[in-house]
C-alpha cells in the first residue's frame, strides 16, 4: 500500500470491516497491487471492486469528488455518482462485460461543488480481474478537457460569426491594412460605412483617415485596441460608432486579424466591418426600458415608505419631472364640478408653480373635455395643435404639455400634468411611463390619507378608551395594594416558620450544651471526675450547633468561601471511598466520569460536603437498599434555560448525584429547597441540607435542578460554571499532622468580646504559643508601635471603630513580614466580596475548636 499518499493512509486506515471487502488483511493479491500502481501514478484514477464495485481513487481524483470527498472512500460507485449514473451506466456493464471502453470529450454534469456545472471529459474503462483472472471490477483514467472543448467552441463561434458578417450583403466591408507602409485598402461597402471616397479606399489611403470617422467617444479606445492586437500580434474584435458628415450615427462590429513576419512583427492586418446599427437600436431600447422598470420600482418603494399625502405627491413630481427633462410637473384635484385645486407641484425653474384655486375650463374647452372623457391630453406645441384651442397654455408660457386626468368610477376627480416651455415631441414611452407614475401615485395618495382618516378614527376611540381606562388603573391599583399586602403577609409567615424552626433546633441544641455542662458543673463541685460524657456530649451539641449556623449561611449565600480551579473528575473520584461507607452494604455506588470534562472552579471542600449530603439523602431514600450513581459532563445551558435558571448562559460542567430511591411527589419536589422542610423524622435532619446545596450552587455562579419520580428515584444536576484560564487544577493535600506551638512564635489576639478573646488566648497559649491580647484595633496598633514583635494577628473581622481587615493592613505597614488569619461569624464584605474569600486571605469561621484553631494556626505559620 502506498501510505505516503494522502489516499493511502486513509485506505489503511478506514475501517472495512462491515463491507463486502471485509478486514483489510484479507484483501487479495491481485486488489493490492491495483491500488498501489494506482496510488503511485499522478494521473487522476479510481478504481470500482466486487460485486458492489466499491469506490478507491488516488491523490490526483480528489478535485473530481468535490463535496463528496468526506464519504466517498469504500461506497458504491453507483451512490457516489448518482446523479451521472444513467450517462454511464452502459459504459460500466460494457466493461464489466470484458469490454474496454473510451471517451473523448464527453459531456458529464459532475456537480462539484453541489451546483450543476457544464465540463467535459476525456476517459478510458477497462475491466479488472481478481486473483483467479475472474472480472472483479472497472479501472478508470480520467482527465477533464473543460478547458480545451470550451476555447475550441468560443473559437468555432468567432468564426461563424466572420463568416456570417462576410455573406450578410451590402453592409459588410472588408479592408487590408500594410501596417509598414501605413495604407489601407478597402472594398466599396467598407469606404461607404467610413465615408471616405471607394475610388481612393481601392488605391489606399492612411489609416488616420478611417479611424478620423469614429465617433469622439470612441477613438480613444479602438486606437487601444488596435495597438494591443498589433503589439500581441493577434486577433482585433471591436465594436464602435461612425459619425457620418449628416451626423446620423452608425454601429459596427469590426474583426481583424495580425499577421507576422519571421520577426514576428505585424506586418499585414486583414479584415471585416459590417453594420449593427439594429441590433444596437434594440439593445439601447431595451436598456431604456430596464432603466425606466428601475426607477418606477424605486419611486413606489419610496412612495410606500411616506404617509403624508402631499409629501407623496411632491416626491412623485419631482421624480417625474427629473426623468422625463419637463419644467413642471404637479397634481391638482377638482372641487365640485367647476373648480380644481392645484396641490404639490415641482419645477426646475423655467415655469412658476401652480397654486390655489382654478376654474376647470381655465385651460379652453378642449382641454376640459379631454380630461372629463379620461383622455390624455398630449400636445407639441400649444400655439398650432388642436386648430389652436389650446391657445391658453401658450397664453400661461407652456408649449408643450402632457395632462393625464384620474378618475374614480369614470369620474373626472384629480390629476397629473407635465409643462414644457419650449416646444417638444413627446414619444411613446414618455406618455406611457407618464401614465402610469401617474396612476401609482393617485393610488398611493388614496392609501395614505385613508390611514390618515384611520389613525384620526382610532385617536378618537383611544380618547374614548383612555377615560375607561382611568377606572381601570385604579381598580388594578387597589387589586396591586390587595396583592402587595397579601405578599407582605406571605413574608411574614415563611419568615414566622424559618425563625421558628431555627429556634426550635437551636433550643434543642443548646439544651444537650447546658443540661450536660449543669450536670459536669454539679459532678465536679461534689469531687466527682466522672464527667467526660457529659463534656462530650455538649461539645456535640454544640458542634451541631456550628454545622447548623454553616448551613444557614450557605443557604442565605452568605457563607465565605475560597474557590479553586478543580477537576470535577478526580474530585468525584476522590470522594468514592467515604461515599461508599456513608452508604452502607445496601447501596451500590457508580461512577460515570466523562472524558475531556472541563475545569471548574469552586471551594473543593465545601463541593465534597454537596456531595456527601446528596449521597446520604439518596440512601436514606433507598431502605431496602439500591443504586446511587455519580456522573459528570460537560453540557451547554441555552438563554431560555438561563433565564428560567437565573444564570447566564453559556458553557457548565454539570455534577448529577441519582439514586434508584422511593423518589418525591410533585408536593414535595415544590419545597424541596425549602429551609427546615424535611421528610424524615423527627431527630433525623434539620431541613437545611438541601437549602446548603442551593445557596452553594448560586453562590457559585451555578444552579442546581432536581428531577424526581415516584417510585423511580430522584436526581439532582448541580451546575458548575466551565473554568477558561489557563490554571491547572489545584492538588487537594492531606492536613498535615498536628504540632505544638513553639514560644518564640508569638501572636496577637484582638477581639472585642471578652470571653471569645480569653477562651482564643488560653487555647493558643494551651497549644503552646507567646500570646499577646488587645480588645480593638487601636489599642493593637500601639501594642505593637512600642516595637512589640509579632509573627502572626489573629484577630477578628467585625469589630466597632477598626474593621479586622483596617487593622491588618496597618500593621502590615508596620510588620511587613506579618501573617494574618482572620476569625468571623458574618463576614460584612470585610474580606469576603460575591461570596468569595480575598485572595490570599485566611479565615477560620467561628465557633471554631482547639483542633480547627490548631490545624489554621499551623497552616498559615508553615506557609
Amino acid at each position: 500500500m502506498h501510505t505516503q499518499s494522502l489516499t493511502g493512509r486513509e485506505i489503511a486506515d478506514h475501517d472495512w470491516s462491515g463491507t463486502s471487502l471485509g478486514p483489510f488483511a484479507g484483501w487479495p493479491q491481485s486488489l493490492r497491487t491495483t491500488l498501489a500502481l494506482m496510488l503511485a501514478c499522478p494521473r487522476p484514477m479510481f478504481l470500482a471492486w466486487g460485486p458492489d464495485l466499491l469506490c478507491f481513487y488516488n491523490d490526483a481524483y480528489r478535485p473530481i469528488l468535490g463535496y463528496r470527498i468526506e464519504n466517498s472512500l469504500g461506497r458504491p460507485f453507483r451512490e457516489v455518482w448518482g446523479n451521472i449514473w444513467d450517462d454511464i451506466a452502459p459504459l460500466v456493464s460494457a466493461t464489466l462485460a470484458g469490454e474496454s471502453r473510451t471517451m473523448t470529450d464527453m459531456r458529464l454534469d459532475l456537480r462539484r461543488t453541489g451546483m450543476p456545472e457544464e465540463s467535459w471529459w476525456t476517459f478510458a474503462y477497462s475491466p479488472v480481474f481478481d486473483d483467479d483472472g475472474a472480472i472483479s471490477g472497472l479501472f478508470c483514467i480520467t482527465a477533464e478537457t473543460t478547458g480545451r472543448v470550451v476555447a475550441e467552441r468560443k473559437s468555432k463561434a468567432a468564426d461563424e460569426r466572420l463568416q456570417l458578417a462576410l455573406s450578410a450583403g451590402n453592409s459588410i466591408g472588408v479592408w487590408d491594412w500594410d501596417v509598414a507602409a501605413d495604407r489601407v485598402t478597402a472594398d466599396t461597402r467598407f469606404a461607404t460605412l467610413y465615408g471616405i471616397d471607394p475610388d481612393r479606399a481601392a488605391e489606399g489611403v492612411p489609416v488616420a483617415e478611417f479611424f478620423g470617422g469614429i465617433h469622439p467617444d470612441d477613438i480613444d479606445r479602438v486606437q487601444g485596441e488596435v495597438d494591443a492586437a498589433r503589439a500581441s500580434c493577434g486577433r482585433f474584435v471591436s465594436e464602435y460608432r461612425l459619425l457620418h458628415g449628416d451626423g446620423t450615427v452608425h454601429w459596427v462590429s469590426a474583426q481583424g486579424r495580425c499577421v507576422a513576419d519571421d520577426q514576428g512583427r505585424c506586418v499585414r492586418f486583414p479584415g471585416v466591418s459590417y453594420d449593427i446599427t439594429d441590433r444596437m437600436k434594440a439593445d439601447l431600447a431595451l436598456r431604456a426600458a430596464k432603466a425606466e422598470r428601475d426607477f418606477v420600482v424605486e419611486l413606489t418603494a419610496r412612495q410606500r415608505v411616506a404617509n403624508d399625502p402631499e409629501t407623496i405627491i411632491r416626491l412623485s413630481a419631482e421624480a417625474l419631472g427629473r426623468r422625463l427633462g419637463a419644467h413642471r410637473v404637479g397634481f391638482y384635484r377638482l372641487l365640485g364640478a367647476t373648480q380644481m385645486r392645484h396641490g404639490e407641484n415641482w419645477t426646475d425653474g423655467t415655469l412658476p408653480t401652480l397654486a390655489g384655486v382654478q376654474p376647470v375650463g381655465a385651460f379652453g374647452e378642449r382641454a376640459e373635455r379631454q380630461r372629463r372623457r379620461g383622455k390624455t391630453l398630449v400636445f407639441s406645441d400649444s400655439r398650432h395643435d388642436h386648430g389652436g384651442d389650446l391657445l391658453p397654455y401658450a397664453e400661461s408660457g407652456v408649449l408643450a404639455g402632457l395632462c393625464v386626468p384620474l378618475m374614480n368610477e369614470g369620474r373626472w376627480e384629480a390629476g397629473i400634468y407635465l409643462h414644457h416651455a419650449e416646444v417638444r415631441h413627446w414619444t411613446p414611452a414618455e406618455i406611457s411611463l407618464a401614465k402610469e407614475v401617474a396612476g401609482m401615485t393617485w393610488l398611493a395618495v388614496e392609501r395614505a390619507e385613508a390611514l390618515l382618516r384611520l389613525s384620526h378614527r382610532v385617536d378618537q376611540q383611544s380618547a374614548a378608551l383612555a377615560e375607561a381606562g382611568t377606572e381601570i388603573r385604579a381598580e388594578a391599583d387597589r387589586r396591586v395594594a390587595a396583592e402587595s399586602q397579601l405578599r407582605q403577609l406571605q413574608k411574614m409567615d415563611s419568615l414566622g416558620q424559618l425563625t421558628g424552626g431555627i429556634a426550635h433546633d437551636f433550643n434543642n441544641m443548646l439544651a444537650i450544651v447546658i443540661g450536660g455542662l449543669n450536670i459536669a458543673q454539679r459532678r465536679l463541685a461534689r469531687g466527682e471526675r466522672d464527667v467526660g460524657k457529659f463534656l462530650d456530649g455538649a461539645l456535640e451539641g454544640a458542634a451541631r450547633a456550628a454545622t447548623l449556623t454553616q448551613r444557614l449561611l450557605a443557604f442565605s449565600r452568605q457563607q465565605p468561601l475560597s474557590p479553586e480551579v478543580i477537576d470535577p473528575n478526580k474530585l468525584v473520584a476522590g470522594l468514592a471511598e467515604l461515599l461508599t461507607r456513608s452508604l452502607g452494604e445496601l447501596v451500590r455506588l457508580e461512577t460515570v466520569l466523562a472524558a475531556g470534562l472541563w475545569k471548574a472552579k469552586a471551594d473543593p471542600t465545601e463541593l465534597e460536603n454537596v456531595l456527601v449530603n446528596l449521597a446520604v439523602n439518596a440512601r436514606d431514600a433507598m431502605p431496602d437498599g439500591g443504586t446511587l450513581t455519580v456522573e459528570t459532563c460537560n453540557t451547554h445551558v441555552d438563554d431560555d434555560y438561563a433565564r428560567e435558571a437565573e444564570i447566564a448562559a453559556g458553557q457548565y460542567v454539570q455534577i448529577a448525584v441519582s439514586d434508584t430511591g422511593t423518589g418525591m411527589s410533585p408536593d414535595v419536589l415544590a419545597k424541596a429547597f425549602d429551609p427546615f422542610f424535611t421528610t424524615k423524622a423527627v431527630g433525623r435532619g434539620t431541613g437545611l441540607g438541601l437549602s446548603q446545596v442551593f445557596g452553594f450552587a448560586r453562590q457559585s455562579g451555578g444552579h442546581v435542578r432536581v428531577y424526581s419520580e415516584v417510585g423511580h428515584g430522584t436526581t439532582f444536576k448541580l451546575y458548575l460554571p466551565r473554568f477558561w484560564g489557563d490554571e491547572a487544577a489545584a492538588v487537594r493535600r492531606a492536613p498535615a499532622p498536628f504540632r505544638a506551638g513553639r514560644p518564640t512564635e508569638i501572636i496577637l489576639v484582638v477581639e472585642d468580646e471578652d470571653r471569645v478573646r480569653n477562651n482564643s488566648v488560653e487555647a493558643l497559649r494551651e497549644l503552646g504559643y507567646t500570646v499577646l491580647h488587645a480588645a480593638s484595633g487601636p489599642e493593637a496598633l500601639a501594642l505593637i508601635g512600642t516595637g512589640q514583635d509579632v509573627t502572626l494577628l489573629f484577630t477578628d473581622v467585625v469589630m466597632p471603630g477598626m474593621t479586622g481587615r483596617q487593622l491588618a493592613d496597618r500593621a502590615m505597614e508596620l510588620l511587613p513580614r506579618l501573617k494574618v488569619v482572620f476569625t468571623t461569624g458574618y463576614t460584612r464584605n470585610a474580606v469576603v466580596h460575591n461570596g468569595v474569600l480575598d485572595p490570599g486571605t485566611h479565615l477560620l469561621p467561628k465557633p471554631f475548636g482547639i483542633d480547627q484553631l490548631a490545624a489554621k494556626i499551623a497552616e498559615v505559620l508553615d506557609a
